[in-house]
């Protein structure tokens, strides 16, 4: 019987959004692997750290994985008693973070073990989402519209103020989106979405005063003009939109783009792997990347419309609205259409924390992808 009840669970899985997934992960991976090749040099003693990195990713991709299948078999309408939990472990690991993390790229924001690392806002970004759905469902009969906005505004203001003091305006952007994108799922009164905009713009001028770092405002003075220090804070953004721009149709193939390859691109494993593929891919390789996103964002479109409940329609839209932003964030960044923020791409960046809570969630979109029959 349990055999039975298998076959049945994996004809009912979304095969096209895993295929998709699991592609977008091997073009990171190649992608790694050749940026570490162009390092391989028997006089360079960090040619062994590099390729660990490649072992890394390589494990984390593993991991995530066989996280995903977990939490496939795992019901998604556990989350919804279990989300006030995960929402509150959630803070206390971002309060933990301050005191006992460790300063990474300018961010107190990672636990450090040896040689593994965890970034604690991912968890949050997942718990936020979870916890979220489970109050916009219980709330779906709520005659005041404005306590709606309220309450949930609520929700995320411990976490925006804790990743803030990291800081990191990178996720606390990402959080702010996928809690506006909800409240415009909810139909609420839109006025009330405009006086949201103008409190934002307002907070945003405070934070600037009195919150952002240095660094942080170089780099929006950098984006508004990308010529006034172009060996400065404009270097990054500047390289890698010639990266982006070398590539043409074709592409110089992988181990072949210059720029990448003499270290001219910054960060190229990670923030700026994008401009990497476009560089070693061209036109044509993110073309088809551009595809396989979209045929991530079109089964996840389909569960929401099939969504026999509140909580799901929340929770599936939250979590592939996550993705969008990010995916959106990181190509303006590599393209210079957006500031620096340092958000990975989806499924493609180096990096542990964010691929692993990736692969969970997609984990869970499919999880509603199976029950929805049986709710």
């Amino acid at each position: 019987m349990s055999l039975i009840k298998s076959l049945s669970i994996l004809k009912r899985i979304d095969w096209l959004l895993l295929i998709a997934v699991f592609l977008l992960i091997c073009f990171g991976l190649s992608t790694i692997y050749s940026l570490v090749l162009s390092e391989e040099n028997p006089a360079n003693t960090q040619t062994s750290q590099s390729f660990n990195l490649l072992y890394k990713q390589i494990a984390f991709s593993v991991l995530g994985l066989l996280l995903l299948f977990i939490f496939i078999l795992f019901d998604y309408r556990w989350w919804y008693s279990l989300s006030g939990w995960l929402y509150l472990l959630s803070i206390i690991l971002l309060i933990l973070v301050l005191f006992l993390g460790q300063k990474l790229k300018g961010t107190t924001g990672w636990f450090v073990w040896g040689n593994f690392s965890f970034q604690p806002v991912e968890l949050a970004k997942l718990a936020v989402i979870i916890f979220l759905s489970r109050c916009f469902s219980a709330w779906s009969n709520e005659k005041y519209q404005l306590k709606i906005w309220l309450k949930s505004f609520l929700v995320i203001l411990p976490v925006c103020i804790l990743t803030m003091l990291q800081p990191d305006f990178g996720s606390t952007a990402v959080i702010v989106l996928v809690w506006f994108g909800m409240l415009w799922l909810s139909n609420i009164n839109k006025k009330h979405l405009l006086s949201f905009l103008i409190i934002v713009c307002l907070l945003t001028a405070l934070s600037w005063q009195f919150l952002w770092h240095d660094y942080q405002k170089a780099r929006i003075l950098t984006f508004l003009n990308p010529k006034a220090d172009p060996l400065g804070a404009g270097y990054n953004t500047r390289q890698s939109i010639i990266a982006v721009g070398s590539g043409g149709f074709w592409g110089r193939g992988l181990g072949l783009g210059t720029q990448s390859q003499l270290h001219f691109l910054p960060v190229s494993k990670a923030d700026f792997i994008f401009a990497a593929l476009a560089e070693e891919l061209g036109f044509l390789g993110v073309t088809l990347i551009f595809i396989l996103y979209f045929l991530i964002f079109y089964r996840a479109f389909r569960i929401i419309q099939n969504s026999k409940n509140d909580f799901s329609l929340f929770l599936v839209f939250g979590l592939s609205f996550m993705f969008f932003i990010q995916l959106v964030i990181n190509i303006g960044m590599a393209t210079g259409v957006l500031p620096i923020t340092g958000l990975p791409l989806p499924f493609v960046s180096y990096g542990g924390s964010f691929l692993i809570i990736s692969l969970i969630a997609i984990g869970i979109i499919q999880s509603v992808n199976l029950r929805q029959k049986n709710f």
